[in-house]
């Protein structure tokens, strides 16, 4: 569900007086529950809300609904909302040169005797061309899938889908690092799956907590970032990698391996080409190309790769040909390489700027990644400084969107850097620096 729809539910709640000004509004993760949505729509929602001025977040008190929502109030100027939004949220890598690429290849797939091909249907094998087009795009470390590994979804989120319900069932356990991509959360929710919270260190997931947490109660499977996870940004070593291998291979656990962002450090091997046997490995192309180029991929061997492949099928996640298509183009022309390798300039561009304006404050990040974690400063909380944000027409994400189990959250926030432009992001930050340096208190007293 859309978060702006849930939104209006809200704002039409409080004009009709169902809710009435002062009014406290539900911690965000019972929100959630309220309205069957995830946390991380549930704090979009809360930050629509007071990006309108319908509610406002108090320091130790929670968000309430405005005496006056929607009217100007005798707030500073630091708290006025922007005229315009900043996403920092949402986080689709565009550079400058990319739809002139893109076109310039799409005209080949157009040519009337291969559109007509390109028109059909297809199912989640594709074709021959698109698997060795796919084999040859997600090769990275020294390592290539073989091509009649490679099996296709509609978008990255349904290869997701179809990897972790070809690998656990109704009320199996899934261990996931303990900060993990909201999506899967939500996924996991679909599917009747429990999440399982595993400790990570500055590598990420640590192999001995997922053989810990097995030996306690079986898992059907982990779900892993091993390259710039999102939302920290940390990479595993080779060795790392090595453990994890002998862990799953030991165990008998099986991995789904989320390598979305890996086309960032293409010089790293994969989980899956240390444990093939127990891994799928899934990916997309909306990161590494465009976002509305949403083909998702899903490798793994036999006979995993028949259970996805029912996954895909039963869940009606097969692709369009047209953009395996056009993949299969872009990737023989070199396209996929020009991009990726610009977007991994334009990345650590980003990350230099976002170090230049948040100096002093507590960031991490991988300085090849588009994402940064900033663990607020206090008094600030999580919510009330992405309500203050929101003011200002910034959107960012709460670490509470991320977290998985019932451990505290910590008062920390994910930028995602890749969807403005430069000018804008560095407004942003510029302006978010700012509004960390001031007591909450000063922007709601005044």
């Amino acid at each position: 569900m859309d978060f702006r729809t849930v939104a209006d539910t809200v704002a039409e709640e409080i004009a009709s007086g169902r809710l009435r000004p002062g009014e406290r509004l539900p911690p965000q993760r019972e929100f959630a529950r309220r309205h069957a949505i995830a946390d991380s729509t549930a704090a979009r929602v809360y930050q629509e809300l007071a990006r309108r001025g319908l509610t406002a977040g108090h320091v130790g008190r929670g968000t309430f609904v405005t005496e006056r929502p929607g009217a100007p109030g005798p707030a500073p100027a630091l708290s006025e909302p922007s005229a315009g939004r900043i996403d920092l949220e949402l986080n689709h890598p565009v550079v400058p040169e990319q739809a002139a690429l893109l076109a310039a290849g799409l005209e080949h797939v157009i040519d009337p005797d291969r559109l007509e091909s390109a028109l059909r249907p297809t199912g989640p094998a594709g074709t021959p061309g698109a698997r060795e087009a796919a084999a040859a795009l997600l090769a990275r470390g020294g390592s290539r899938p073989a091509p009649g590994d490679v099996l296709f979804a509609g978008n990255g989120r349904q290869a997701i889908s179809a990897a972790v319900a070809a690998l656990t069932r109704p009320g199996a356990r899934l261990g996931v690092e303990e900060f993990t991509y909201p999506v899967l959360k939500a996924v996991a929710a679909r599917l009747g799956v429990t999440l399982v919270p595993l400790a990570m260190d500055e590598e990420g997931l640590i192999p001995d907590a997922v053989a810990e947490a097995h030996r306690t109660e079986p898992l059907h499977a982990v779900y892993v970032q091993p390259v710039l996870h999102n939302p920290l940004g940390r990479t595993m070593s080779p060795r790392r990698l090595d453990h994890l291998a002998d862990v799953l291979l030991t165990s008998g656990i099986h991995a789904v391996e989320d390598a979305v962002w890996a086309f960032l450090r293409d010089d790293l091997p994969s989980l899956a080409s240390r444990a093939p046997e127990r891994t799928v490995l899934v990916d997309s192309l909306s990161k590494r190309l465009a976002p509305g180029l949403t083909v998702g991929f899903a490798v793994a061997r036999a006979p995993l790769a028949g259970r996805v492949t029912a996954a895909l099928r039963s869940g009606g996640w097969a692709p369009s040909r047209f953009p395996l298509e056009a993949m299969a183009r872009w990737q023989a022309d070199g396209t996929a390489e020009t991009l990726a390798r610009a977007k991994r300039r334009e990345a650590r561009a980003r990350q230099e700027i976002a170090r230049r304006h948040l100096g002093g404050f507590r960031t991490s990040g991988d300085p090849g990644s588009y994402y940064r974690w900033w663990e607020l400063p206090a008094p600030w909380r999580a919510d009330t400084f992405v309500a203050a944000a929101a003011r200002h027409g910034i959107a960012v994400t709460p670490a509470a969107a991320f977290r998985v189990g019932r451990r505290g959250v910590p008062h920390a926030i994910r930028l995602g850097l890749a969807s403005p432009t430069r000018h804008a992001l560095s407004h942003a930050l510029t302006t978010l620096a700012d509004l960390a340096r001031t007591a909450p208190h000063e922007l709601t007293d005044a």
